[in-house]
Formats: structure tokens, sequence, C-alpha cells
């Protein structure tokens, strides 16, 4: 077997620990990984991780894996025997951060609790990432991304006023989760490492990483008592925002925060009028009369191709972008050049894109080394550098621990 490509990047060096499963904490560490941190995997034996149990599917291999466990290694390893425990213990004494999301108490209750861990590796950074936090109330309330994103308040306010609230259509509360570990993860560091501070335990909650993108809609209901409600795809604090169809049957985001964005957009629209018109010309006035100016942007995109929709835009530099495919994405020229589409090879599927790495560095690039690993892929080589022998081994596997 060989070894997986030497990491490089700002985190080279870091070695992550991922007991995780499915999207939120395993996020958490892939992001270190794509940064140059080296990631092992832990896995149940037999099954693995839910996630690759996931579709869609090319023949018997999850794309979702694929796509998902990039820059890992994976080990098999039964969590909850006594002799699997040894083999974590060893392994936790070699990784500076360890990502976890099994719900609260759960590595307390198979006998390896947090002091268990700090003793074999005082040093340790701990990612808990649970759907309602480690403490409080809801605490051992079992937690995914759906319930998580209804308790947040976000689907409250996502979809149409007159239509039932819309879950976004992949897992975001797991990947802005995924990042809340990753940035309290390297806080942790550098307390740890910079700043002489002691080991610390990080702790991320679904729910809280999506409530915390709703601030203006706290202060909305705290100061004016105003329950913000659903307004589709506008957005609430200004207008024109939202997505309009042109006349090829594409559609195109139109955005003006601001009333330097708005004089642009009325000066590409042909309507300076309504620049000096008192019903238009603050934002403040045209929330009030926020379908009137919807139906005029809509009458004019209307008349033109989504090209030339952009094109026009692009020159008055009003915000804006055609609404894409991911078959746009992958002939657009931006893309290409900014590495957002990189290649890795995989074992059944040969060549495969992935998304590239966020965010770029000047002098130390992260990079996508290896798409997701076969379950147990690298356990042998991983317990041989622990010293297990190959007696070690198949005793090992024939108890079912590895």
């Amino acid at each position: 077997m060989s070894r997986p490509p030497t990491p490089k990047g700002p985190l080279a060096g870091l070695r992550v620990l991922d007991v995780a499963t499915v999207f939120a904490g395993p996020f958490t560490a892939a992001l270190l990984g794509d940064l140059g941190a080296t990631v092992l995997k832990v896995e149940m034996p037999g099954t693995g991780d839910p996630l690759r149990s996931l579709g869609p599917f090319h023949e018997d291999t999850s794309l979702t894996w694929a796509a998902s466990a990039r820059n890992k290694r994976s080990v098999t390893l039964d969590l909850r025997t006594p002799r699997g425990q040894e083999v974590l213990l060893k392994l936790v004494a070699e990784h500076d951060v360890l990502v976890q999301n099994f719900r609260p108490g759960t590595l307390g209750r198979w006998g390896i609790p947090m002091e268990r861990l700090r003793q074999a590796n005082p040093d340790l950074i701990a990612v808990h990432v649970s759907g309602f936090g480690q403490d409080g109330p809801l605490a051992p309330k079992a937690g995914f991304g759906t319930p998580a994103t209804a308790y947040s308040g976000f689907a409250h306010i996502s979809g149409y006023p007159d239509r039932p609230p819309v879950l976004p259509s992949i897992s975001l509360v797991d990947y802005l989760a995924g990042m809340y570990g990753a940035i309290g993860a390297l806080a942790a560091l550098y307390q740890l490492k910079v700043a002489g501070g002691e080991p610390d335990d990080v702790d991320v909650a679904l729910y809280e990483s999506m409530f915390r993108m709703l601030e203006v809609v706290v202060a909305e209901y705290d100061i004016l008592g105003q329950v913000r409600e659903r307004t589709g795809n506008e957005l609430a604090a200004s207008s024109p925002a939202g997505i309009y169809e042109t006349r090829d049957g594409q559609w195109m985001v139109i955005v003006t925060s601001t009333e330097r964005t708005f004089a642009r957009l009325a000066r590409a629209i042909d309507r300076e009028d309504m620049l000096t018109d008192s019903r238009y010309s603050t934002n403040r006035e045209r929330l009030a009369r926020r379908d009137e100016v919807n139906e005029i942007l809509s009458a004019w995109t209307r008349r033109h191709t989504r090209d030339e929709v952009a094109a026009r835009l692009d020159e008055h530099a009003v915000p804006a972008s055609a609404v894409y495919t991911v078959a746009d994405i992958f002939a657009d020229e931006h893309y290409a050049a900014r590495d957002m589409l990189v290649s890795v090879e995989h074992p059944e599927l040969g060549d495969m894109r992935l998304p590239g790495v966020v965010p770029k560095f000047e002098r130390h690039p992260g990079e996508v080394r290896t798409a997701g690993p076969r379950l147990g892929e690298h356990t042998d080589a991983v317990l041989r550098d622990l010293g297990y022998s190959t007696e070690d081994l198949a005793e090992l596997r024939a108890a079912g621990v590895i």
C-alpha cells in the first residue's frame, strides 16, 4: 500500500483524529485537512461511517463519501471495546486535535471520557459537535441538521409568505457547524501553543451555528417587537433584491444594497427618472413599493437574454449574477482560474473533480490530495506504526476490534 501524499499548507504538521460521523464533525476535520493537517478517520469495523451509505452512487461507490471524506486516511476501530479503546488512547497520544460528534456523554458511557483521553495526551484539543450543545436541557436530545435548522429560527424565515417554511437543499447547518468547529480548533490551538494557555474543549451546537447568522432578526424582535417572516427570494432590508427571469427563460440575481448601487441599476435599465422620483429615490420608499419596483425590473429583464442582462449590469457595476447550474460552473473560466474545481484520483471512480480549497493562501496554499478512502484502507499501516505486529492485527481483526 502506497503512502498518501505528504500534506502541505499552513497547517502542515498538525495531526487531527476524526472519530465523528456523517457531516458536521467530519467537515471540521476535512477543512483542517484542506489546509495541510494530517487527518485520520476512525470508523466502525464492517459498516464504517454512515455517510458511506448515502447516495448518489456510481455502482457501489457513494459519491457523497468520495467527495466529503477528502484528505483523510481510514482506520477501523470499535471504540466500545476495551481493546479498541487501548488503540484509541495510543492514537490520541499522537494527535493534536480530536473531533467527535457523538451525543453528549456517549464517550463517557463507553468508558473513554475526556479525563481518560487527556491522561493519554494532556495537550489534546477536543472539538465536540452536537445538535444542542454539551449542556442545557436539550443536550441529551438527538440532533440532526434539519431539526436544528428548524430550531434555529432559520427555517421560519425561508420560503414564500403564503407557503410552508423551506429547508436548504443541502445540509447547510452541518457545514456551518463544521466551519465553527475548525475556527474553534484553531483558536484553542493558538491559546495553547502561542498564548501559553491550557488545552481546551470546543463546544459547537448545530442550531447555534445557524442562529448566529440571525443577528438582525434578533435585534428586530428585541427592539421593534417584530417577528421576521418569509420574503421569498427577496432581501428584507433592501429593494430591489431578488431573482428575475430573462427572455430566454434563465434567471438573474440582482441586488442593490446601497443607494449608489441602485443609481447604477437605474442607469443600466434606462430608468434614471427613478432617481428623482420620490416614490423610488430612497431604499425606504422602494421597500414600501417592493412589488411595483420588482415589476419594473422584471419587465426589463424579460426583454433581454441572460447574457445581455449580465453584460449590461456588469457594464454599470451592478451586483448581479446568473443563477448557475453545476454544469455552468464546470464550464466557467473564473472557477477554473481560481482552481475551484480540482482533480483527484479515486480507485473506483477514476479521475474525479471536487471543490477547491477555501480560503486561498499566497505562500502556503492548501490542497486536495485524495478523495474519500476505502473503509479501513490504512488500518494496518497505522497500527504497525503504533507497534502492533502482524499477529496482533490478525487477533484484533478476529475479535472484531478492527
